[in-house]
């Protein structure tokens, strides 16, 4: 869960970049998400209270505010995404990876800071904060300007190249023949054999 300071922040960095986005957000609630989001509290302008004044009026033909959860990997592979803020835990990273998606990483905590060193600084697919998100709040004009380099900048251009080539080679290594192909065959012809071992066939 993001601080509500940078729930804040993440909503203004969103905004000042100007670029179309999709925020699956988890408010901070005793009920039910939904009804947290949909029942807008002290906010104004019809808006939630964790998000700043007039966001959802001002976003409207731009964002697309999603409560909880969405289905990640569909929306991922539509051709129309050009970047992913992501926490860098295995399984998104390699969703991101195989739909040729560049991130912003935003390690919070287990091997995902390793996993954003990975992507930034030897893979070149992310960017990330200048400072941990869990030692402090990332301000909206760097979020604005992270946003705006995978999406604009030069960059986001060498980003989206490397990603592209890993995306291949991620292909690859699923088809007939390739890497993680053969090493599923194997495991598995391990268990059968295992398996027969145990029960004496």
């Amino acid at each position: 869960m993001l601080s509500a300071q940078q729930i804040i922040e993440l909503a203004w960095g969103l905004e000042l970049s100007q670029q179309r986005f999709v925020w699956v957000i988890r408010p901070r609630t005793k009920g039910r998400a939904d009804d947290a989001f949909f029942n807008v509290g002290n906010g104004s302008d019809d808006n939630p209270d964790y998000l700043p004044d007039g966001f959802l009026t001002r976003i409207r033909d731009v964002g697309k505010l999603v409560p909880m959860w969405a289905q990640q990997v569909e929306i991922l592979s539509h051709p129309s995404i050009g970047g992913f803020m992501s926490h860098c835990g295995w399984n998104s990273t390699l969703e991101s990876i195989t739909s040729g998606v560049p991130i912003i990483a935003w390690p919070l905590y287990a091997e995902q800071r390793l996993n954003a060193t990975l992507l930034t600084e030897e893979l070149g697919v992310a960017v990330r904060p200048e400072v941990l998100p869990t030692k402090e709040v990332v301000g909206r004009e760097e979020i604005e300007k992270m946003v705006r380099t995978i999406m604009e900048g030069k960059e986001g251009v060498v980003m989206r190249n490397n990603v592209k080539k890993l995306e291949v080679g991620a292909m690859n290594a699923h088809e007939n023949n390739g890497s993680s192909y053969k090493s599923m065959c194997e495991l598995v012809l391990d268990i059968i054999v295992r398996k027969g071992d145990i029960i004496g066939v």
